[in-house]
């Protein structure tokens, strides 16, 4: 396209049919994937067991597959947030793709050089978080939801010694080596302060700075809709490396409301 040559399907005047040739190709595609499946169903140990009882869970409690990404985040997040927020921001952001997208390049062919930033953050988000998280409830997630191997025994009487630690606690009693304030507010108003500078502070910082070319390209509207939704979802990646490296439960965890980030 620099070179201004037109696309490849205009540039060749030969027609290929969809019978034979592209059914042809999808059969036996359809073929070999269906072995595959059958060779992993034989394999994979998924008995039939008795029906459900109400009295008596299995243990991996597992949701099914397209599922399991929404509860691997329940490791890292609150229900409402996991379960409400997340799933409904995914849904956002997927429909205003088309509407924040303002380059006029790149229309009707698939160019990565013309996309490189809404392409990178898409697959980031589709790859590196959605499809990772599936991977890890799927095959590394066991009895009691413990973390186990690739060929790990899966004991039911594991015990992890990792012991979760709020951000309160980490100022409070590690830092400042003090009680734990009584009142909700001087207790969590650290995660406050640092959940608001992340969300509301860090957006027009970030404008007036490394994004001021990228902000006055969207707008105000767009800027501040595309930085929600990116802060949102990187909060995801950020909670998880928490958990990791400093057993860091919450940020924010003010248990007098259910109200926990």
């Amino acid at each position: 396209m620099e070179r201004g040559l037109p696309p490849l399907e205009k540039e060749s005047s030969e027609t290929i049919f969809v019978w034979p040739d592209l059914v042809y190709i999808e059969f036996l595609s359809a073929i070999l994937v269906g072995v595959i499946l059958t060779l992993w169903s034989i394999e994979l140990k998924a008995p039939l067991e008795q029906p459900a009882s109400p009295f008596k869970a299995p243990n991996p409690s597992k949701a099914p597959w397209y599922f399991l990404g929404l509860q691997e985040m329940l490791v890292y997040f609150d229900p409402w947030l996991a379960g409400v927020v997340f799933p409904s921001l995914i849904i956002s952001g997927l429909i205003s793709i088309p509407y924040m997208d303002t380059n006029p390049r790149g229309s009707g062919y698939y160019s990565f050089k013309q996309r490189r930033m809404s392409i990178t953050i898409y697959l980031f988000g589709f790859l590196f978080l959605w499809v990772t998280l599936i991977m890890l409830g799927t095959f590394f997630r066991g009895p009691n939801w413990n973390f186990f191997g690739p060929y790990e025994f899966w004991d039911v009487h594991k015990v992890e010694p990792l012991v979760n630690i709020n951000l309160s606690e980490i100022i409070y009693v590690k830092l400042l080596h003090t009680g734990m304030p009584a009142h909700w507010l001087p207790r969590e108003i650290w995660g406050l302060l640092l959940v608001g500078f992340y969300l509301f502070a860090l957006p027009p910082i970030l404008q007036k700075t490394v994004l001021k070319k990228f902000y006055a390209e969207m707008g105000f509207v767009r800027y501040n809709v595309f930085m929600m939704h990116f802060l949102m979802m990187m909060m995801l990646p950020l909670k998880m490396i928490c958990r990791w490296m400093f057993n860091l439960k919450y940020f924010v965890a003010v248990t007098e409301f259910f109200f926990n980030i």
